[in-house]
């Protein structure tokens, strides 16, 4: 009797496609213009390409033909969620190559608004993190603190978000009674807002299954990669610019380094990035709060001459920024601009490892993945 339907095949001559997709670079879980050129067979990822350069916009190049001060304000575009942070690392670095003091209160004040941008910068990657992961409350939590923090910065610079408020030789303007006071009162809610969080997000049991064991660095590759800063201490390294090599005065506060230890036992996986994350906004406002108690009085500014040359020689200076250690290598002829000038960003050096963590996983963990990395594709791109 002829079959209607067919026998089913043996198993083992069932096979499976592969295909090449695009993730990105219009994707709002790469963080920005990312595009991921991912190789799947099914659901799983065999590998995937990091594709970068759709948001170049030459700073380096355009560092090179501007006064040095004309420089600090285009610092603030490259990781334009850590305005502060970029403006201090590059004045540092042409503080040091000219030998230019800044005032004791001025380093304090510098200290003081790195470590909250360096809150906001966190909160946004806990806000986005979440939505990343299907969670979307955590980003309006995330959002109501980081809005205390965009008002102080507003009152102290002008701007919300771009600041230019550390300057060669020390910073735009002293702080006020009242911007003290609210410093104050955001440190006092930051406190109280901080076990919410982790209600939401941190002690989320889908959460933890999504980031738990997932994307796991282990210490000797975040080494061989060059990853710093959360990415490296998630992997259980005790590396921090501002411990390793103290500038700006942070040798003077107490603080401790968290690192990953492992939720369920991995150390460096998409869980201990994250976490990392949440226990610095917590150091960082022991920071603050340690600053503001003993800010000194005095200057705000040191004397730094009007047209700005530095000597013929070059320098480099790591800072800690809330993505890495960020680093601006500068070379000087003498003139009143760079000859050259190179930045070290640390989101182009941790998103490196892509294509070495993503083998073998689902592709809604490649997500969790790039999330974790908290990237900002203005630096990246720089």
């Amino acid at each position: 009797m002829q079959e209607i339907f067919p026998t089913t095949p043996p198993r083992d001559t069932l096979k499976t496609e592969e295909m090449l997709i695009n993730m990105g670079p219009q994707h709002p879980s790469t963080h920005g213009v990312l595009r991921l050129v991912v190789r799947t067979d099914g659901e799983m990822v065999r590998e995937a390409w990091p594709h970068i350069g759709y948001l170049h916009r030459c700073f380096e190049k355009i560092a090179e033909t501007l006064p040095y001060r004309a420089v600090v304000p285009y610092t603030d575009r490259m990781d334009y969620l850590a305005s502060m942070n970029n403006n201090l690392a590059f004045c540092l670095a042409v503080e040091k190559l000219g030998g230019i003091e800044v005032p004791e209160r001025a380093a304090y004040l510098r200290v003081i608004f790195a470590e909250l941008n360096r809150i906001a910068s966190h909160l946004v990657a806990f806000g986005t993190y979440g939505l990343d992961l299907g969670a979307f409350t955590p980003f309006l939590y995330a959002f109501r603190e980081r809005e205390m923090i965009l008002s102080i910065c507003e009152k102290i610079s002008g701007q919300r978000m771009l600041y230019h408020y550390p300057r060669i030789g020390g910073v735009a303007r002293d702080i006020t009674p009242e911007i003290a006071g609210d410093i104050r009162a955001f440190l006092v809610q930051m406190r109280k807002a901080w076990p919410e969080y982790n209600d939401l997000l941190s002690n989320n049991q889908i959460f933890i299954k999504r980031t738990a064991d997932v994307g796991v660095i282990t210490a000797s590759q975040a080494i061989a990669w060059g990853l710093t800063g959360p990415c490296l201490r998630g992997s259980g390294v005790k590396l921090d610019m501002r411990k390793a090599k103290p500038y700006s005065l942070y040798d003077k506060f107490d603080f401790e380094i968290p690192v990953g230890e492992g939720l369920k036992g991995t150390t460096g996986d998409c869980w201990d990035r994250y976490w990392v994350r949440m226990l610095e906004m917590m150091e960082s406002c022991k920071i603050v709060e340690q600053a503001l108690n003993g800010l000194p009085e005095g200057e705000t500014m040191g004397k730094v001459a009007k047209v700005l040359r530095l000597p013929a020689g070059e320098v480099y200076v790591p800072c800690e920024n809330p993505r890495g250690e960020l680093g601006y290598y500068i070379i000087s002829d003498g003139q009143t601009q760079a000859l050259r000038v190179k930045a070290r960003g640390p989101s182009f050096c941790n998103l490196s490892i892509t294509r070495e963590i993503v083998r073998g996983v689902l592709v809604a963990d490649v997500v969790a993945i790039i999330g974790a990395f908290d990237i900002v594709l203005g630096e990246v791109d720089r």
